[in-house]
């Protein structure tokens, strides 16, 4: 079974800048997609970022040139770059993974963007 152990949320003023990491642990056998979403309350889960095995990103076109996604095969680990971040960016930030087994997801962190 895979976890999900997410960091790296907090308080930030509009403009300003923070890291999310999400350390995958367990039994990892292969991982297909690795990827953010974010939720506001009252609202429905929507994708942020992810990337593929290979490499293939993908990115909502509302955080597109300001926020980034990477990964590090060698710790199971993926990454969620976010700059220039904004009032609406304001939200729980949720990883996935993405297995043969299925889809796993974190417990989520919170990103509060307010001045």
């Amino acid at each position: 079974q895979v976890q999900l152990v997410e960091s790296g949320g907090g308080l930030v003023q509009p403009g300003g800048s923070l890291r999310l990491s999400c350390a995958a642990s367990g039994r990892i056998f292969s991982i297909a997609v690795m990827g953010w979403y974010r939720q506001v309350p009252g609202n429905e889960r929507e994708l942020v970022a992810t990337i593929t095995s290979r490499g293939v990103l993908k990115y909502a076109d509302s955080v597109k040139g300001r926020f980034s996604i990477s990964t590090d095969n060698g710790k199971n680990a993926v990454y969620l770059q976010m700059n220039s971040l904004k009032t609406e960016d304001t939200a729980v930030y949720y990883c996935k993974v993405l297995t043969p087994s299925g889809a796993v997801w974190g417990q989520g962190t919170l990103v509060t963007v307010s001045s």
